[in-house]
């Protein structure tokens, strides 16, 4: 997996390399809620900081495993979160390739592109939640979840369910992109919170 992740982010710089004349000497680089351009950056940043921070991120997911006092619950649930890296550095590839479609001149809705995209990504998180075990970097890790077994299992079964749901309530973005925002960010911190307090109750539970 890590040769496909790797071979991904070489992609995006050659595509980026080959790209690098044809786009303007300042890009789009941000899209306000509804869909406009609101944000610029040089060409080089624009073409390169995604690249660079997939590096980055590629970087961070390998060396998070290696330090958590727990490495051992991760290799238990590992070709999970291999497959989920995988999935990340995809999002981050298609989030590049629609911004230098965009700068080259392509004009089309982006919200609209952007809900598939997601709905993937939370999908993915669903699976990786729910397969989660014990450790201090991945998953739903609150107070209760990392002082029993038990909550941590029941809370990221729960959750990883849900977030499953976010994914299947993104996919709406495809039908009403004005409403993409909607259709992301009220499911997302709906599941954050509840999974919260699901923790907290499960928590008090199982003590009682």
């Amino acid at each position: 997996m890590n040769l496909k992740i790797s071979g991904l982010i070489l992609l995006s710089f050659l595509t980026g390399i080959f790209l690098y004349p044809y786009l303007p000497s300042y890009m789009a680089s941000h899209w306000g809620i509804t869909g406009q351009v609101d944000g610029y950056m040089s060409r080089f940043w624009g073409v390169f900081f995604m690249p660079f921070m997939s590096v980055f991120l590629f970087g961070l997911f390998l060396i998070l495993p290696k330090i958590d006092p727990k490495k051992a619950n991760i290799a238990k649930f590992r070709p999970h979160f291999d497959r989920y890296i995988f999935v990340i550095m995809l999002f981050l590839f298609y989030l590049y390739l629609l911004t230098l479609s965009w700068n080259l001149g392509v004009r089309f809705n982006l919200m609209r592109f952007l809900s598939p995209a997601f709905a993937v990504l939370f999908y993915f998180t669903g699976v990786l939640v729910e397969n989660a075990q014990p450790n201090w970097f991945i998953g739903i890790r609150t107070p209760w979840t990392l002082s029993n077994p038990r909550v941590w299992q029941k809370t990221h079964a729960l959750g990883g369910k849900l977030f499953k749901l976010c994914g299947m309530i993104a996919l709406l973005g495809i039908l009403s992109p004005q409403l993409l925002v909607l259709w992301i960010f009220i499911p997302v911190i709906t599941t954050t919170v509840w999974t919260l307090i699901y923790s907290y109750l499960e928590f008090s539970r199982e003590k009682r």
